[in-house]
């Protein structure tokens, strides 16, 4: 003698409210053993120190007297120096462009069309010839 499947499911349905689970006769995947964990944030922000003052700190913060008062932050040092032998190994950043007047060079049309951000890129998708080169453009010379 079997029993109905609706009794079983009733059955569950009661245990469920008893023993305060999610009621899931599907066994769907619903994330609820993830959602009922105890948060993570608030004790490993407990771990760690509260960070106190550091050498740009103290800088900013007495920036009249700098001239009197000199300071020695070894792991700015550090980044300083690794960032000087990186640059003479040849990679360090790239200079910035700057076109003949010292000022930005910008593609032309950019400033025309107002494109900021991520629009930049999309302008310079759209002007790439797909597989062919761009032709080379003489000089204009005037005719006589």
């Amino acid at each position: 003698m079997s029993v109905p499947t609706t009794r079983i499911l009733d059955l569950l349905k009661v245990q469920c409210r008893i023993f305060s689970h999610t009621y899931n006769p599907l066994r769907l995947r619903t994330g609820n053993r993830v959602l009922r964990q105890r948060l993570r944030g608030p004790s490993v922000a407990a771990y760690y120190p509260r960070r106190v003052a550091t050498f740009k700190d103290l800088k900013n913060l007495y920036k009249g007297f700098d001239a009197e008062m000199e300071t020695w932050d070894e792991d700015e040092e550090d980044r300083l120096e690794h960032l000087a032998l990186a640059k003479q190994r040849g990679k360090g950043a790239p200079k910035k462009k700057r076109s003949a007047e010292g000022e930005f060079a910008f593609p032309d049309g950019f400033l025309e069309l107002g494109i900021r951000g991520n629009g930049l890129m999309r302008w310079a998708e759209s002007k790439k010839m797909k597989g062919k080169r761009k032709p080379a453009v003489a000089a204009a010379v005037p005719k006589e």
